[in-house]
């Protein structure tokens, strides 16, 4: 199966300079886990949910959050995403992905074309849906 029948089309992202305040937003008001980080139309680098909970202090929204803790959330997109991309290409095939996530520690590939622009992206629960479908 390829992998634009399965993958998310629906994309967010920042750029490289947008706060961290940006990026929590963004995941406040979603369900997802993964912001594409863009500049000039090509994929950066990705950032999950948990790389912002790395980064920021975890007093923000709490009775005891300071001038400190707030300022965490000022930081940059382009201080805290994961550079080391691992993406594939729309004629990849589900069989890649699995490969990929088996081999690396990540929950998200993006989907790039031959300009390394962002097209989609899969995660491992979309991996799942398609082995739960029932075969017909």
């Amino acid at each position: 199966m390829n992998i634009t029948k399965i993958m998310s089309t629906s994309l967010v992202s920042v750029s490289m300079d947008d706060t961290l305040s940006v990026v929590k937003d963004i995941f406040d008001k979603n369900k997802f886990h993964h912001v594409l980080v863009v500049e000039s139309n090509k994929l950066c680098g990705v950032i999950s949910d948990r790389d912002l909970l790395k980064a920021i202090s975890p007093n923000i929204g709490t009775a005891s959050e300071t001038t400190k803790d707030i300022a965490t959330l000022n930081k940059r997109a382009h201080q805290v995403l994961s550079r080391k991309l691992v993406t594939l290409t729309p004629d990849a095939c589900v069989y890649d992905a699995i490969d990929l996530f088996n081999n690396n520690k990540i929950s998200c590939i993006p989907i790039v074309d031959e300009a390394n622009k962002p097209v989609g992206f899969v995660s491992w629960r979309d991996i799942f849906k398609v082995i739960k479908k029932p075969k017909k």
